[in-house]
């Protein structure tokens, strides 16, 4: 490296061309960069959902959900496997280890879940097998409006808007609320069934048999074939009403006898409204592990496509788009690196005093950033939060080698009567080193980052690497661009710029004034402590000391909870067995009291949309008004200065972890509802909540009992908030007793009576299609009983099942050719000898309760206990909380307990963390003691970074900051920046020592000489970080703690630094003296000779 600085001088083209490579190549990869939130970190999670029509949560289980789990549980490189089992509904979620190939994942499961097809129940649908996280927000929403009914609205939305935007790439789901799409609904009366003494399965079968188009196979005519097409299905609907279900004797019972047949929608069991007023809302789902904003890109190209469909009367609007925060957030990481950088270049200038030190150091920031981006697109990087965090981080780090680099160039001119040209080449060669040193210690701090196995560690690989790249395009700089550049625009000393010509101590011009003071107050205070180095020992030993006792006190995280996104997610519970009527009431109510709440913007209220569409949960995605207009900021203290009202800035001001908690207090009111109040799920580990407590055990009773003692004192809890349990025996049901006695008697089975049930309450919405050739559409039949019908025991009771030979095999076709009579209406036999009884002759009916999900973790039965973390507490707060509560009810021998999502995620990053300060540390001596040649040394240097950290601590609690996954990497920041004031302190010392110079003076003028490059270094760190620090604007909460670590550290831990490290060296240097002799010295140089060369 010291032999590039010298071509580099001798050849000024070369090193120009070699860095415009390098920036060429970036300013050509950036458009390229795709943009997103964070770095693909989402587990690789797999679905696989099965509906099982009409069966109860246990039953679910117990047919679907444990044969689903066995068949995907010999799929190899599954990290977690869990399930949810409701109503007629099974979900199996499937991890993978994040060293598995997702879509090889992905097919094996559909092979696995293939393979076990045999073994589910019959009725089951198939399961459907995705690549997604069924808990995620949506991160987009459109509304379709206009003048038109919501089932044409629906229609539209369905096949004009739905069918084009699922094309766009990593769309994983894509559901629409607020209606129901198009069915022909046959409604059956009970009492016209009883009347004719016929089963609802009669009708369904004969639904099914008299529409349907069945292939007839091809004709051969000897040179030509011909198709055979029966064309069985009816063209019109009101064709189905003349239907034949059964004849009595000579007269036929049609269908329009006994049910009404509408063409309308199937049952709506989902609600959506828009700022209180009826909406069509479809709800965007991604895909695991596809980037956010690329979606939703790709999706509003497609959007211009789907209004052409539209008629001109209805529009498709976007009225969600998580995006549009993600932009905002990187629009404001690129201000700050602009506007950080800039600061850092004024140091540059407010130190040395000379506009061209200050172009030649401000070169390595733009040169440096911009060629970094080259490398983040050959390794696929995204512009995201952590890559334009890591790079605005290092703006005052890349600085820091071309600062040190011409600080000593500048040195050598001033000090020295150097030429710009040999003072160029031998400043380099002096500080270079120390220059390899600080850089090759700093990669070692962010290059272990990259390589941890946690999901944390994913996220923080593309902070690692751009950190990396940009530390080490940095040193380029600084040992080709910065040489030759100050060889070719840096002057000469003149005369007058110095004072004395005794040739000692010259108070040259940036010496002067401010600094001058500084520089002899350090000198000062840092005799004074050579003399009382114990004294100075002792404060080291409690600095240190401290870093236990502040880390319990400051508040821990996985992310940062106060984010200001401008939007937030309510989910609203009602008691199981809520209707679309009860729920619209408690969709009032809620809106009813959120119009109440300044600030709200925008309200989009779902119904029945998420998860597996209960229709007693309700979604409400609430929009803020944009932060700027309701947070401190300077550009609104300067705009109140411009009108004369310079408090505005500070009136009405208020957050948005405010506004949800106002949200959740007024909620909370309204009775018996389970809310829960919390961020968009943009980055989430496990459930949405924040606290997730797993229960295990084989036995649901025993679990039930143990989770709500254990919920009972969660409630008590004051870190808390919006807690719940997901086992309740709420599920309301009808218990239906067959005697089995008199049903064999009659010749009735089981399956003829369940199937009896199953059409008549649940319906069959599946029976058969119409095809409209209106539309070229077609759309399904389904059979139910009119819905009085079903809404009571009595009208349920008086259904007829078929005995005898039909009911043993569920279908007339079945019987016997012998037993039918001639029927005139279908011109062939039908009629058959088949007998009725009615429904309560062979059952008993009782009310009841069960459980309305059934969770399950490592195939065995598990409730958890979650919640959110309240306003003013951390995360790790509530979960020592929780853990305490769980020790004082103590655990039963049979249950385990154990944290998920972002406390198992914090847990991980904390432990992985621990070992990567302890590997790095290792690395940094060992790279310490290679450069040094010396065990003792690197030792001194090490020792600033627990110094440094107990004032990081500080300013966490003093800031009230939380220490989080930002934070946890400031402290690697701040452990790169602290030890290279450090390595230039000891570096130093060791050539006047190695000069000849006595111990005291060398740390004395060692420590003169590089004051400067140590002041600038840190002060133009620390103003390239003070965007960062007072920003305001988006994402700034994720981003602050960071910067309150760090720039707190720094600055308060400098002073200390500067004076402990040369009393260290004393130390240290008294130590080897002691236990290892010293050899003998070789002739020693005169130290002017040493000043004139090398210093």
């Amino acid at each position: 490296m010291y032999k590039l600085a010298e071509i580099c001088v001798n050849r000024p083209v070369f090193a120009l061309m070699l860095i415009t490579a390098l920036v060429v190549a970036g300013l050509a990869s950036y458009p390229q960069l795709g943009v997103d939130r964070f770095p693909n970190i989402d587990m690789a999670q797999v679905s696989v959902r099965a509906d099982y029509p009409g069966a109860a949560a246990t039953e679910v289980e117990s047919e679907v959900t444990a044969i689903l789990e066995d068949a995907v549980a010999t799929v190899a490189g599954i990290d977690e496997l869990r399930s949810i089992s409701w109503d007629a509904q099974s979900l199996v979620m499937v991890t993978f280890q994040l060293d598995r190939d997702t879509n090889a994942g992905v097919q094996d499961i559909r092979d696995a879940v293939s393979a076990a097809m045999r073994r589910l129940p019959r009725g089951i649908d198939p399961p459907v097998v995705q690549k997604r996280d069924i808990d995620s927000s949506p991160i987009l929403s459109l509304a379709v409006a206009g003048p038109r009914s919501p089932r044409e609205l629906f229609l539209l939305a369905d096949q004009s808007v739905k069918n084009t935007i699922e094309s766009a790439k990593g769309v994983g789901q894509v559901v629409i609320a607020g209606s129901a799409e198009r069915a022909i609904q046959i409604d059956v009366s009970a009492d016209r069934l009883a009347a004719n003494r016929l089963s609802i399965l009669e009708v369904r079968d004969a639904v099914e048999r008299q529409n349907a188009e069945i292939p007839g196979g091809r004709m051969d005519q000897g040179m030509r074939e011909r198709i055979v097409r029966t064309q069985g299905r009816l063209d019109d609907s009101d064709g189905f009403a003349n239907l034949v279900v059964a004849t009595r004797g000579e007269a036929a019972i049609r269908l329009g006898d006994v049910a009404e047949i509408r063409d309308a929608t199937k049952e709506v069991r989902t609600l959506a409204r828009l700022d209180g007023e009826p909406a069509v809302v479809l709800q965007v789902q991604r895909q695991s592990g596809e980037n956010t904003v690329e979606v939703i890109d790709d999706i509003k190209r497609l959007l211009p496509r789907a209004q052409a469909l539209l008629p001109e009367d209805v529009r498709v609007t976007v009225v969600q788009d998580q995006s549009r925060y993600i932009r905002a957030a990187l629009h404001e990481i690129e201000q700050h690196l602009i506007f950080g950088s800039i600061l850092a270049c004024l140091t540059v200038l407010m130190f040395m005093r000379s506009w061209r030190s200050t172009v030649i150091a401000s070169v390595a920031i733009p040169t440096s950033i911009i060629a970094t981006f080259a490398f983040m697109r050959a390794f696929g990087f995204t512009l995201n939060n952590v890559t334009m965090l890591a790079l605005v981080l290092m703006v005052g780090v890349v600085i820091d080698d071309a600062i040190v680099v011409l600080e000593n160039i500048f040195r050598h001119i001033e000090e020295k009567g150097a030429s710009p040209r040999e003072a160029a080449i031998r400043g380099t060669r002096e500080i270079g080193p120390a220059v390899v040193a600080t850089t090759l210690s700093l990669v070692i701090v962010f290059l272990p980052v990259s390589f941890l196995s946690s999901v944390t560690g994913r996220m923080l690989f593309q902070f690692g690497i751009t950190a990396t790249v940009a530390i080490l395009i940095s040193m380029l700089v600084s040992f080709t661009l910065t040489p030759m550049m100050c060889s070719k625009m840096l002057r000469p000393v003149r005369p007058r710029d110095k004072r004395g010509e005794d040739g000692g101590e010259s108070a040259v011009a940036s010496r002067r004034g401010l600094y001058g003071r500084v520089e002899t107050a350090y000198l000062a205070t840092l005799r004074l402590a050579l003399r009382g180095r114990w004294a100075v020992l002792a404060l080291v030993v409690v600095v240190i000391a401290s870093n236990f006792a502040l880390q319990a006190r400051v508040q821990r995280d996985y992310i940062p909870l106060n984010v200001d996104e401008s939007e937030f997610e309510i989910r609203v519970e009602a008691p199981r067995g809520s209707t679309i009527p009860a729920m619209r009431e408690t969709v009032d109510a809620v809106e009813a009291e959120l119009a109440d709440i300044e600030g709200i913007e925008k309200v989009v209220t779902t119904v029945g949309s998420s998860g597996f569409g209960d229709v007693n949960r309700a979604t409400f995605y609430i929009r803020l008004v944009d932060s700027e207009s309701r947070t401190f900021s300077f550009e609104r203290l300067f705009a109140g200065l411009i009108r004369g009202d310079p408090g505005e800035a500070f009136r009405g001001n208020y957050t948005q972890r405010q506004r949800m908690a106002d949200v959740r207090k007024r909620l909370n009111e309204l009775g018996d509802l389970q809310i829960s109040v919390r961020n968009l799920t943009s980055l989430r580990q496990g459930s949405s909540s924040d606290v997730d407590f797993s229960i295990t055990g084989p036995n649901l009773d025993q679990l039930m009992e143990f989770s709500d003692r254990l919920l009972a004192k969660a409630r008590e809890l004051p870190p808390l908030a919006d807690t719940y349990t997901t086992l309740v025996i709420d599920n309301p049901e009808l218990l239906v007793s067959i005697d089995r006695e008199r049903a064999a008697a009659l010749g009735v089975d089981v399956t003829e009576i369940a199937d009896t049930l199953r059409i008549a309450v649940g319906g069959d919405d599946r029976v058969s299609r119409y095809l409209d050739s209106t539309v070229d559409e077609a759309y399904d039949v389904e059979v139910r009983l009119v819905g009085l019908d079903r809404r009571d025991i009595d009208s349920i009771s008086q259904l007829y099942v078929r005995t005898g030979a039909a009911a043993t095999t569920g279908d007339y076709r079945s019987v016997a050719p012998t037993t039918l009579v001639a029927s005139p209406t279908f011109g062939a036999e039908s009629g058959p000898a088949v007998g009725h009884t009615r429904l309560d002759n062979l059952v008993d009916f009782e009310f009841g309760q069960n459980a309305s999900r059934i969770d399950r973790l490592g195939r065995q039965k598990m409730v958890a206990v979650r919640g959110n973390i309240a306003s003013g507490y951390g995360l790790t707060d509530g979960l020592d909380a929780m853990w305490a509560a769980v020790r004082e009810l103590g655990v039963p021998p049979e249950l385990d307990v154990q944290v998920l999502g972002g406390g198992r995620e914090l847990d991980r990053t904390m432990l992985d963390f621990r070992w990567t300060f302890l590997m790095s540390l290792l690395f940094m001596y060992i790279v310490l003691a290679a450069q040094y040649e010396h065990l003792v040394y690197p030792l001194i240097i090490l020792l600033s970074l627990p110094l440094a950290v107990p004032f990081g601590l500080l300013s966490l609690y003093w800031g009230g900051e939380t220490l989080n996954l930002y934070s946890a990497m400031g402290v690697l920041v701040l452990f790169g920046v602290v030890k290279k004031a450090a390595i230039l302190q000891v570096d130093h010392t060791n050539v006047l020592r190695r000069g000849g110079m006595p111990r005291e003076q060398a740390l004395l003028q060692a420590n003169r000489d590089r004051l400067r490059p140590i002041l600038m270094t840190t002060v133009s760190f620390v103003a390239g970080l003070l965007p960062l620090l007072i920003a305001t604007g988006p994402g700034a909460e994720e981003r602050r703690s960071i910067a309150v670590l760090v720039v707190g550290g720094q600055t308060l831990s400098l002073v200390l630094t500067l004076i402990a490290i040369p009393v260290l060296y004393t130390f240290f240097d008294d130590l080897t003296q002691l236990v290892w002799k010293p050899a003998p010295d070789a002739p020693a140089e005169p130290v002017v000779a040493i000043d004139a060369a090398a210093s």
